[in-house]
């Protein structure tokens, strides 16, 4: 596959005032480039990407990413009956919790519902909502920003206090790497993961003409909750095999069990990207249907819908503390958690 090319720059952090939260707190927005012009622009409020902007023909750019132009419209997007999370860090846990609740170490928790009877994506204010603090910007051989959040012990009802931090990488090699780090005073669950919608046509388009391929022969079965029954299903002759590419179905929400770190594939043949998605996680979970009402409106005045992006959660299992067999949850005191994902820009 060729390099995207664009015509050479010098790598650059800059940042700009993004907006002002309620509580008189200033957010910024960041923004880096690597040398072929892929530029990046994350804000600290929920560690969020705004935008990631891709060379395409005509020494053009292309945002394959939904987003907002203003904070406002972030904070507000959280007051819908089911909230999008644009571009969002979600933690402390991805996912859904059966019932909000789980044991550990022989001590039940009830977490905070926030989706019906179940627990999602953190609770009521979770990691997308908090104002990350900027601790770091590109260093040499190294184009990337980094963001830090302390969760207290408590909040939304988790046991201990635990250090997340996130940076995202822009290499010369055309890649996005988005890598979580935490640490925890004592045991925990966690389950970190972005939740950026991408668009290869760019954000005001539709994924319907983009093909997927997606590395797995399994997804989780789960109830009209989409919480997991602990059972899988095996993806011969279903319609939700992605093993060989195909165009996106209009509706997706689904966790796939990955073969190895090789996870996924969107091609655009419109404006002839593909990009591959690389991710040490055992499962992602892949969702087409938006949660956009055909009422947001997002950058450059678009008018959102469930088909305007596609999310891939590279994430552990939805609702694992609550299955002995699925891959462990738990971080114990002094451990170290990561999650390391790549999403590398080709021409097609």
């Amino acid at each position: 596959m060729e390099k995207l090319n664009y015509h050479q720059i010098e790598s650059l952090t800059s940042n700009k005032l993004f907006g002002i939260l309620p509580d008189g707190v200033e957010i910024f927005e960041y923004t880096i480039h690597n040398k072929n012009g892929i530029e990046l622009s994350v804000i600290n409020y929920g560690a969020t990407i705004t935008s990631l902007k891709i060379p395409t023909e005509n020494n053009s750019k292309t945002d394959v990413v939904l987003g907002f132009n203003d904070l406002d419209k972030y904070i507000n997007s959280f007051l819908l009956p089911s909230p999008p999370y644009f571009g969002t860090t979600i933690g402390r846990y991805s996912g859904r919790i059966n019932n909000g609740q789980f044991t550990l170490n022989s001590e039940k928790y009830q977490l905070n519902k926030n989706h019906g009877n179940n627990h999602l994506h953190g609770g009521n204010y979770g990691f997308s909502t908090k104002n990350w603090k900027f601790i770091k910007d590109s260093k040499q051989n190294e184009t990337s920003l980094t963001f830090q959040y302390i969760s207290e012990d408590g909040e939304e009802n988790y046991p201990a206090e635990v250090l997340i931090e996130v940076t995202y990488i822009l290499t010369e090699d055309d890649e996005l790497k988005i890598n979580f780090f935490a640490k925890s005073n004592r045991d925990t669950i966690i389950n970190l993961t972005n939740h950026s919608y991408f668009n290869l046509d760019g954000h005001s388009e539709n994924i319907l003409n983009q093909e997927l391929l997606i590395n797995s022969n399994q997804i989780l079965e789960t109830n009209n909750e989409q919480i997991p029954s602990g059972k899988f299903i095996d993806l011969t002759n279903n319609s939700s095999n992605y093993q060989v590419k195909k165009k996106c179905l209009e509706t997706m929400d689904t966790t796939y069990v990955l073969n190895n770190e090789n996870c996924a594939t969107l091609y655009s043949s419109k404006k002839n990207i593909k990009m591959t998605v690389k991710t040490n996680q055992p499962s992602v979970h892949v969702y087409v249907g938006g949660n956009c009402f055909d009422e947001i409106s997002g950058k450059e005045n678009s008018m959102y819908h469930n088909k305007s992006g596609i999310c891939f959660e590279t994430q552990n299992f939805p609702d694992a503390p609550n299955h002995s067999h699925f891959p462990n949850s738990v971080l114990t005191k002094d451990s170290i958690y990561t999650n390391n994902t790549t999403f590398k820009f080709e021409k097609k």
